[in-house]
């Protein structure tokens, strides 16, 4: 089935079905690699993309949910040859170790950061709930989302409905 869809500001036509998972359409048709695969379910979210400014899991949605739409990866982020905000905190604060979430990480942040360019530690702790790190730097992940937001805010425990 022939689908038309922009992918970072390209406008793109492709032959395949649509109930194929957005996922493999960026990395095997287009060959955007910076997009991963990492449960297959929806629920790491490792394979976080915008779809018209909304981060979806690209893994579970089908691309012909696409088709009329505008997808951002972590590589249209950047601009003009020019690294985004994060992904330049990403480097500064030495967030990866492995380096297999990031990009979706980097691509739930930037949505929180497009919706709410000054949040709250508790803000940008819920914005990266859905996004799991096996490295466990999340510390890091907040300090890099923090930069770009202005520097080291304070986490409210009772806010967030936890006890000390």
């Amino acid at each position: 089935m022939a689908l038309s869809l922009t992918v970072n500001g390209e406008q793109r036509s492709l032959d395949i079905e649509g109930d194929t998972p957005l996922l493999w359409v960026l990395r095997d048709e287009l060959g955007l690699k910076g997009t991963k695969f990492g449960c297959g379910a929806g629920l790491c979210g490792a394979c976080t993309v915008h779809l018209n400014g909304q981060p979806v899991r690209s893994c579970s949605t089908p691309v012909e949910f696409a088709v009329g739409g505008e997808v951002t990866t972590i590589e249209g982020l950047a601009e003009d040859g020019q690294l985004h905000a994060l992904q330049k905190a990403w480097i500064a604060k030495g967030v990866p170790q492995c380096g297999y979430c990031q990009s979706g990480q980097i691509m739930s942040a930037a949505h929180l950061l497009a919706t709410n360019p000054a949040p709250t530690r508790n803000d940008i702790v819920a914005a990266m709930t859905g996004n799991l790190c096996r490295c466990g730097t999340y510390s890091r992940i907040i300090a890099a989302v923090e930069s770009v937001a202005g520097g080291p805010l304070a986490y409210d425990a009772s806010a967030a409905g936890e006890e000390r």
